[in-house]
């Protein structure tokens, strides 16, 4: 495991915020598999149960509780420890709980953002970062096609329209302070909906399978014809990893761009597809389909990623089929409500396992 991603992180000090979510705390285990040293800094987990708890993390890295928006803190905290690279995933990042908290949705991710950009400015020990968005941060026009990093920027709700902001926010710091062939070097990363165990939100297909199921509850679908890019969560942080590698070994060629993370075109299905296919891997679960035609807080009903700059800069694509990424989802939680008791070696095996697929589908980040 130490030597994928060109053995970029073995001993490396790294700054993950958001550790304490779903994508941050695999990100963080992954990172401590591949002999980083990882600091974490965030807000308490955002759900109950929690994988950050799951896996147990608070006892196997540095967890700093601390808000983004916190500014003289932060500053504090890369002042104090001297990161070499950073991964910024500290967000409100739930599209539906966005129209119930706007300001606050803007200022984490907006105002948090441009805080971790400006820590970074200020380091003299931070080499490298990726700054992940997200795939909403397009003005989404429900296009056939997949869009590309140099499409329109935009959104119609608050979550959407936040992560556009941070996206502007960030390329005027690419363009005022961070230089091409100066460090650091620093990158933003837009993917789109990841599936995994561990992942307990609100407003989220999966999760609320998995809340249904357990209680023997049918699960009701709305925006069931809703398609999707699928993923499961190692997927992208694969790109986010092999990107902030390339950093750190000075590849000014992918350095203060953007770049998408998402999967194939034979990926992508509906919110109705994947439900199906979820409740039979379960075995036991029940849903029924309720449309509705006057959600006040609606959602695209189509959004796809064109993948062609990361295949064509970083050789970089997905490794899973859409079966197998359910199925791995899948097993996560039954494996976690059967009291497998030990998650953090269940998890820390999938990793392993998918890192041995990605290295026999040809993966570059997997065979260097």
């Amino acid at each position: 495991m130490a030597e994928a991603f060109a053995g970029a992180y073995r001993g490396t000090k790294v700054l993950v915020t958001g550790h304490t979510g779903f994508k941050g705390s695999w990100l963080s285990l992954w990172l401590s598999e591949l002999g980083a040293e990882v600091v974490g800094y965030s807000l308490d987990p955002p759900s109950q149960p929690s994988n950050f708890h799951a896996l147990t993390l608070n006892r196997r890295l540095k967890h700093i509780k601390g808000d983004v928006r916190d500014r003289g803190y932060l500053q504090n905290v890369f002042d104090e420890l001297g990161f070499e690279i950073v991964f910024h995933l500290a967000a409100q990042a739930i599209t539906g709980y966005s129209y119930t908290v706007p300001q606050e949705t803007f200022t984490t991710n907006v105002c948090g953002t441009v805080n971790v950009l400006d820590s970074i400015r200020l380091s003299e020990s931070v080499k490298a970062a990726v700054i992940i968005t997200s795939d909403k941060c397009y003005e989404n026009n429900e296009w056939l096609w997949g869009y590309r990093e140099n499409d329109r920027l935009g959104g119609d709700d608050p979550y959407s329209a936040s992560k556009a902001c941070a996206e502007i926010a960030c390329h005027s710091f690419m363009k005022s302070f961070f230089m091409k062939n100066c460090l650091p070097r620093v990158c933003t990363a837009r993917a789109g909906n990841v599936v995994g165990g561990g992942d307990w939100a609100i407003d989220r297909v999966v999760p609320d399978c998995v809340r249904a199921f357990v209680r023997g509850e049918t699960l009701v679908v709305r925006n069931g014809k809703a398609t999707r890019p699928w993923q499961h969560v190692l997927e992208p942080l694969s790109g986010y990893l092999w990107l902030g590698a390339r950093l750190l070994h000075g590849d000014d060629r992918v350095a203060d761009q953007s770049f998408n993370f998402g999967p194939t075109e034979d990926v992508c299905r509906t919110v109705e597809e994947l439900v199906a296919d979820f409740a039979m891997l379960w075995g036991d679960g029940k849903w029924c389909v309720h449309q509705s035609n006057c959600d006040a807080n609606k959602e695209c009903r189509l959004l796809k990623l064109c993948c062609d700059k990361a295949l064509h800069c970083l050789g970089w694509h997905t490794a899973l089929s859409f079966k197998e990424t359910l199925k791995m989802t899948a097993d996560w939680y039954k494996a976690f409500y059967v009291g497998h008791g030990d998650m953090y070696s269940f998890s820390t095996r999938q990793i392993h396992e998918y890192e041995a697929t990605a290295r026999a589908r040809g993966l570059s980040w997997a065979s260097t």
